[in-house]
């Protein structure tokens, strides 16, 4: 008895893209062809394939979605290996941080051009971006050894914020394969920062003993508990005790 032809079997489907990430770059594809302020919702749906519910279930927001970028963004550069970094100055610490911030941003600059001057006129969306930038930062800071939880660690994580903010002003601008106009502005504005924090640093060194006076009065019991947890010792708990008047 002849067997019967086994019939192919159909190819697995391939795996659906994150929808926060298609969510992401059809934003960023909008963005790149009409003004920021003319995308509408439906129209973020419909190019990242969702329907408006499934939308509303990943970001409240177009604001929130770079916000989304952001994490893309940490996720692609933390993904890397830093070991090689781990001797090096600072400087050069952030100078690579900053560069390779720059490199995963590329796939959205066209995006990102028409954006950002709508969003540096918005001071509500400066604020809540900022925020978001400052938990960005705190990791790529600790991603090559930079403390981040001391007492300067948010002066140096909302140093960096500034510093890439600026840096990004010149990317945006910068055509040339090489970015040497990025990397001019990057090695500047790292000057900048170096001899601020060193400022800072000394200020902190120098208010060190009054920081710790400070402590040392704050953390005194107020007068009138000490008082009262005399009192027994005194017979003041008596109630026919009268104090002098």
């Amino acid at each position: 008895m002849a067997r019967k032809p086994v019939a192919p079997q159909a190819e697995p489907a391939a795996p659906a893209a994150d929808p926060r990430k298609r969510t992401i770059e059809a934003l960023m594809r909008l963005a790149a062809s009409q003004p920021w302020e003319q995308i509408e919702l439906t129209e973020i749906a419909a190019e990242a394939g969702l329907t408006l519910s499934q939308l509303r279930g990943l970001f409240p927001s177009k604001l929130a979605m770079l916000g989304g970028l952001t994490r893309l963004v940490d996720d692609a550069v933390l993904a890397g290996s830093v070991d090689d970094l781990m001797g090096e100055p600072f400087k050069e610490r952030l100078f690579d941080l900053v560069m390779r911030r720059l490199d995963a941003l590329a796939p959205y600059k066209a995006g990102l051009r028409r954006i950002a001057p709508v969003i540096r006129r918005d001071p509500l969306a400066l604020a809540a971006l900022n925020r978001g930038a400052v938990n960005s930062w705190r990791y790529m800071l600790a991603s090559v050894g930079i403390p981040t939880e001391d007492a300067l660690g948010p002066v140096r994580v909302q140093g960096a914020v500034v510093l890439m903010a600026r840096v990004s002003e010149a990317w945006l601008d910068d055509d040339e394969p090489e970015l040497s106009k990025t990397m001019a502005r990057l090695d500047r504005e790292l000057k900048t920062a170096g001899r601020i924090m060193a400022r800072v640093e000394d200020v902190h060194r120098l208010t060190a003993p009054l920081r710790g006076l400070a402590r040392a009065i704050c953390s005194c019991r107020p007068l009138k508990a000490r008082r009262r947890e005399r009192a027994p010792e005194r017979g003041e708990d008596n109630e026919d005790y009268a104090p002098a008047m």
